[in-house]
């Protein structure tokens, strides 16, 4: 089976946008851990923030539960956040409920963009071979 790791998301202020997304998400984050500033988002997947000067934004996705959905939507408010409900556009302060469940998107200050979602509108119709 494959699983994901790590991913790098570069930062102009790695412990700042490390600390920043670990409390709306509610989860632990330890700064200078190496090169880089480590959120961990469960027990085997870390996004590691890590200092470059230049960068193109990236998206990110999480796919939570409605209740989680809520709780980080309400930590994503409190935290002085806009958010939208498409990927581009204004901060309309809405949420999406396209494609059977309900999501939102907020830009943080490096300009990546971050998304939460509950039904996974990109895995409907995948099917894996067995192992």
């Amino acid at each position: 089976m494959l699983e994901l790791d790590h991913l790098i998301v570069p930062s102009r202020d790695p412990v700042r946008a490390a600390k920043s997304l670990a409390a709306v998400l509610n989860v632990p984050w330890k700064p200078n851990r190496g090169n880089f500033t480590a959120v961990y988002i469960n027990q085997g997947f870390t996004f590691d923030f890590g200092h470059r000067d230049r960068f193109q934004p990236h998206h990110y996705c999480f796919r939570v539960t409605d209740e989680e959905l809520d709780q980080i939507l309400e930590r994503v408010r409190s935290a002085g956040f806009k958010h939208r409900s498409k990927p581009a556009g204004p901060d309309d302060l809405s949420i999406n409920t396209q494609m059977g469940g309900r999501g939102f998107y907020w830009t943080d200050s490096d300009g990546h963009v971050w998304e939460l979602l509950t039904v996974s509108y990109a895995r409907q119709r995948i099917e894996f071979p067995e192992s």
